[in-house]
């Protein structure tokens, strides 16, 4: 083959492999596009967060940081349609019947509305929603959902790096709860996942789209708060609830999050308030009943 025929030949494949290229980077660079904003990929999951640092919120006297309870997420993994979102939006009163509207004119299931928190000032609700799908077109959905509500949308500023948050020592809740955890929006936060095979949605589902225990600290005065939710199944939701009981951590919430979970899955939901390290034991003890991955 001449030397110039060659080359053409060559650029053919290089041009014809662009696509294909820009192909196996979907569907998340599309998801970035149309939420406005890059997430991260682990384990299979393209996870975005959206926190509401517009909220002014408050449990009592403790002032509610975004890290602490007030992010909302969405998390995407491929599926026979294409792709799968699920997620958890934190909302205003006021905010739940346009969102719930714009999710259901774009195909999304909504799968869960209620509280997390008890006696928080002003109100606050969570809708879970369950989607499946093209991945751009589930991702603008979303995005046009969160457009009707006061969620900052634009490029979050970076954050501080790791480290501890308000003087918790993140080596030693780490160390106490027997995970590692990380410096979010002003809390830190833990993340342990089921140690079963989770099926929804008609696909196996990895931890990362929720189905990970969540406990998150802040520091508040000398001692701490901490909230997130625990995520059992039938046979664990008594023995926890009378593990928190017995730290006097209080359960503020017991309820579903999806629809046709295998197995079926139980959120139970806390607050505490005390010495940081005594709050974690507290956790700890609790966790210890559950059937969670190992670090």
């Amino acid at each position: 083959m001449p030397r110039k025929w060659f080359f053409f030949a060559l650029g053919l494949l290089v041009h014809a492999a662009l696509p294909m290229r820009a192909q196996q980077q979907q569907p998340w660079a599309t998801v970035a596009q149309a939420l406005g904003r890059a997430g991260e990929e682990r384990d299979g999951v393209y996870r975005v967060a959206f926190p509401r640092s517009d909220l002014r919120v408050k449990v009592g006297s403790v002032s509610v940081r975004a890290g602490l309870a007030l992010t909302s997420w969405a998390a995407f993994q491929k599926h026979s349609q294409g792709a799968m979102v699920m997620g958890d939006l934190v909302l205003a009163a006021a905010e739940v019947a346009p969102v719930v509207s714009g999710l259901a004119e774009g195909g999304v299931e909504i799968t869960a509305v209620h509280n997390h928190l008890l006696g928080e000032q002003p109100r606050v609700m969570y809708i879970h929603f369950h989607g499946h799908g093209d991945a751009a077109v589930l991702a603008r959905t979303l995005r046009g959902a969160l457009a009707r509500t006061g969620t900052p949308l634009g490029t979050p500023r970076a954050s501080s790096a790791a480290g501890p948050a308000g003087g918790l020592d993140l080596e030693r809740l780490s160390s106490l709860l027997g995970h590692r955890g990380a410096v979010r929006s002003g809390a830190v936060a833990f993340g342990m996942p089921r140690a079963e095979k989770i099926t929804g949605g008609g696909a196996e589902l990895g931890p990362r789209m929720g189905l990970g225990t969540v406990i998150n600290f802040q520091a508040e005065g000398s001692g701490a708060v901490t909230t997130g939710d625990f995520v059992l199944i039938a046979g664990e939701v008594q023995s926890v609830i009378r593990a928190l009981r017995d730290q006097r951590i209080e359960v503020t919430a017991l309820h579903n999050h999806m629809l046709d979970e295998q197995p079926r899955l139980f959120f139970l939901h806390f607050w505490g308030r005390g010495p940081a390290e005594e709050l974690a034991r507290g956790l700890r003890a609790a966790l210890d009943l559950t059937n969670h991955r190992k670090p």
